[in-house]
């Protein structure tokens, strides 16, 4: 029994995955990002699980709520400034949703 490697293969499955993940990571924090400058802090309701490490408090919620709308109305922007960089962060959530599709029909339709 004879096993042989084809290594120029693995090299190019090593680098997609590579291109692949810093193209998904790269775009989903330049969304979050200009989301952000945008004025539209994501902010998470907290979650309630039975083994969690730490689960935050009504009030807890409540008062970063409150810091993400206090940093809204602080941000310098113009009005049209927020709306080019929430339309920024639309398009980078787009790119990171193609990169994540384009991988899924690399899978599928690839050899």
């Amino acid at each position: 029994m004879n096993v042989s490697i084809d290594w120029l293969a693995f090299v190019q499955v090593f680098a997609a995955a590579i291109c692949g993940a810093v193209l998904v990571v790269g775009f989903y924090a330049l969304g979050l990002r200009l989301l952000v400058r945008a004025g539209r802090v994501p902010v998470v309701a907290p979650a309630e699980f039975t083994d969690a490490i730490a689960v935050i408090s009504e009030k807890q919620a409540r008062r970063r709520a409150k810091a993400a709308a206090k940093a809204a109305k602080k941000s310098p922007l113009t009005a049209g400034q927020k709306r080019v960089a929430y339309i920024g962060a639309v398009g980078a959530f787009a790119l990171c949703g193609l990169a994540v599709l384009g991988g899924i029909v690399l899978i599928v339709a690839g050899r």
